[in-house]
């Protein structure tokens, strides 16, 4: 699981490539803000309703957005795996990260109440910070104490009966390797709360969103694979991170 140096492969666009994609990222940015603007009122109304109900409105609220905007950016999503959620069960959901685009794909596609564990610093961006810090456990990573605190919280949204959602990448995949290396964060929480992983993997989202270019978006089929749970039993944080590397990495290699 060493982390390679040499960042990817640049992918080579034509002209008329690199015109389109900069205004079909323009377009992605104008469509986001404004059917934002229309769900915002109606996701913070679901603070009202107690947890996890209200978490559970505020997650199909947030997919009924999400789903429209790719729409609109003709990058329909196909979900599979949604059966290895099992009800009245919690979970641990890790995923892939290759591109911007994978931060709105994963919550509000994964079944049921959830939150995810996310930088502090964009809740601080005026009205979407506060749907944002909705939705998340809110970390400065540059602080021990606030990754403690954040720990605690993650187990309590656990408790709640919330899955929670997790880049073990820490960030997106600079690396050339398919998947870079994995934080242990995730594993130590499933360790400590018994929970297990559902492995997420995400495909198509390098091809909108290549991580090498600025302002560009083209339109991807994309697809997100809920793999099979996989139990801490006794295994260690090192041996469960490797386990679920693997399986992730697995899954990538031979479908992407």
């Amino acid at each position: 699981m060493s982390e390679a140096i040499i960042t990817p492969k640049r992918e080579k666009y034509n002209l008329f490539t690199r015109i389109f994609a900069r205004i079909w990222a323009i377009w992605g940015v104008i469509t986001f803000a404004f059917t934002f603007l229309i769900i915002f009122l109606p996701s913070m109304a679901t603070k009202l309703v107690k947890d996890p109900k209200g978490m559970w409105w505020f997650i199909l609220v947030s997919k009924a957005w999400n789903a429209t905007w790719l729409y609109l950016i003709l990058s329909p999503l196909k979900v599979y795996g949604k059966e290895h959620f099992k009800k009245g069960n919690t979970y641990i959901v890790t995923a892939n990260h290759n591109a911007m685009l994978d931060v709105p794909l994963l919550c509000p596609f994964v079944p049921g109440p959830n939150q995810t564990i996310a930088k502090d610093s964009f809740a601080k961006v005026p009205i979407f910070g506060w749907f944002y810090a909705r939705g998340s456990v809110l970390v400065n990573r540059d602080s021990v104490a606030s990754r403690k605190k954040s720990f605690d919280l993650m187990k309590a949204s656990l408790n709640k009966g919330f899955h929670m959602c997790i880049f073990p990448e820490g960030t997106r995949n600079k690396t050339d390797l398919p998947m870079a290396k994995f934080q242990d964060g995730a594993f130590k929480l499933s360790r400590d709360t018994k929970t297990p992983i559902i492995p997420c993997v995400i495909l198509g989202t390098k091809k909108a969103c290549p991580i090498h270019e600025t302002l560009f978006l083209l339109p991807a089929k994309l697809e997100m694979h809920f793999l099979p749970p996989i139990e801490p039993e006794d295994l260690t944080i090192e041996a469960l991170k490797l386990k679920v590397y693997t399986t992730m990495v697995d899954f990538y290699v031979n479908n992407s």
